[in-house]
């Protein structure tokens, strides 16, 4: 499994992943063309010095993804740190250590931009990648709140 910075070429397998499982598929639109907002939400991701949009390629087919963002703070004095989000593996390809790799992949990433610790959110339905996330060493040490406007 290799991983690279994502090109809008690779959009379509992207929102493919976001929408491979029950959260997704009720929340992504799939298909061709792909939905504008996809490509504008791409354009602003990769025109952003912080963040990473990745994906995971197995024999040359994106099979994951995920956008990683560095966040600089005053807080924890001064500690950069870097957010996970969108952590997507291709449902037929779960439990076999590829979303392990893309995760340390990404944690090496975050330590060479000076980061000094990683951070992110999962939703509270998916008891599966919680047990995946500690058992990379993630604590929950956190409640989160999100609020649509």
């Amino acid at each position: 499994m290799s991983f690279r910075r994502a090109t809008r070429d690779d959009l379509p397998a992207i929102v493919t992943l976001l929408a491979d499982d029950v959260l997704g598929r009720s929340r992504e639109i799939g298909g061709e063309p792909l939905d504008p907002r996809y490509v504008a939400g791409f354009d602003a991701v990769d025109a952003d010095p912080r963040q990473t949009l990745v994906v995971a390629e197995l024999d040359g087919v994106v099979v994951g993804t995920m956008q990683i963002t560095i966040l600089p703070g005053i807080g924890r004095l001064g500690a950069v740190r870097g957010q996970f989000e969108a952590v997507h593996i291709a449902e037929s390809l779960r439990g076999q250590g590829h979303g392990a790799a893309m995760i340390r992949w990404a944690m090496d990433h975050c330590r060479e931009q000076g980061c000094a610790f990683v951070q992110l959110t999962s939703d509270r339905r998916r008891a599966g990648a919680h047990s995946f996330y500690e058992g990379l060493g993630f604590a929950p040490s956190h409640v989160g709140y999100k609020k649509f406007l």
